[in-house]
């Protein structure tokens, strides 16, 4: 070094700030530490060349906050913590994930395991723990979703048959379901959940936009498939034969889990999808959309008091 820079460091202030950082990094616990375990790989040269990466080091945490999020941060990365490593007889700083990190990274990948069609926020975030036991329906319905997630994970294959949860307005069958549908993400099974009625809808829609098929596809392989309020829907011969029958055939003859959620038990369901807008009356037609939906699903009474009120 020579000319002002050179000058500008046998300035005594600078010599003297520049000795404290460097007895700072030195003596610091950590640093000690890492030098004394690569003490055949770092020699005091190499230790000097590196001390701007040590100061970097020792400038952060290296131990998770625990804040509650990681945008609160104080690292240079935020969410990471540096650690140190020698390659060949150099300093390399790597940066992993903190704990609280991991935990934002693991939320939104369940988050992402669940795709929901017109689902409000509140079912989504269910969790089967969070799921009110109050009645012995609840129970049991409580019992049967952790044994499916059981077998799920023992196996390591989806059980093929799902549940049909029937009972009054407002006792939380939606909300089971979305439960349900964490409890799956947690272990990397993905699942879609739709409300029936806006789905219906959305499909009239999509014959216009060409997409008709496109979402049917969507709907009719997923992995595990969570229909909730079936019943509600204004029903017609398109919506019932072309929508739904190609729905639960499809899942019927691959053997895919369907949950179902309804007002209605089976034979006011079943009733429901005999009507048309247009006063038809079509018992086959409904019977045999019964029939594998009877196939797809197990029949469980959900009781309790309307939580809506």
């Amino acid at each position: 070094m020579n000319g002002p820079l050179k000058r500008a460091i046998n300035v005594p202030s600078f010599q003297e700030r520049y000795e404290a950082m460097r007895r700072e990094i030195l003596e610091n616990p950590r640093v000690q530490e890492f030098i004394a375990r690569h003490a055949d790989e770092l020699s005091y040269d190499n230790i000097e060349r590196n001390l701007p990466k040590l100061h970097e080091f020792i400038s952060q945490s290296t131990e998770c906050c625990g804040c509650d999020n990681t945008e609160h941060c104080t690292n240079y990365l935020k969410g990471f913590l540096p650690t140190l490593r020698v390659v060949r007889n150099t300093v390399e700083i790597d940066y992993v994930r903190c704990e609280q990190k991991i935990r934002e990274e693991e939320r939104r990948d369940v988050a992402n395991m669940i795709a929901s069609m017109h689902m409000p926020k509140d079912v989504l975030q269910a969790t089967i723990q969070d799921l009110s036991i109050d009645d012995e329906s609840r129970v049991m319905i409580a019992q049967k979703a952790a044994q499916f997630v059981k077998a799920t994970k023992e196996s390591g294959h989806l059980p093929s048959k799902g549940f049909y949860l029937y009972g009054k307005f407002g006792v939380g069958k939606s909300f089971v379901l979305g439960a349900l549908a964490n409890e799956l993400a947690s272990i990397k099974i993905r699942s879609v959940v739709v409300f029936v009625p806006e789905f219906l809808r959305e499909m009239k829609n999509a014959i216009g936009d060409n997409t008709l098929n496109e979402k049917i596809d969507y709907i009719k392989k997923a992995p595990v498939l969570m229909l909730d309020d079936l019943g509600a829907e204004t029903m017609t011969a398109w919506t019932r034969d072309e929508i739904l029958g190609t729905i639960f055939h499809y899942r019927m003859a691959e053997q895919l889990p369907t949950f179902i959620t309804s007002n209605f038990n089976y034979g006011e369901l079943e009733h429901h999808l005999a009507q048309s807008q247009k006063g038809d009356i079509e018992v086959v037609k409904a019977g045999r959309i019964m029939e594998r939906i009877k196939a797809l699903t197990e029949p469980i009474e959900m009781r309790g008091n309307n939580r809506r009120m």
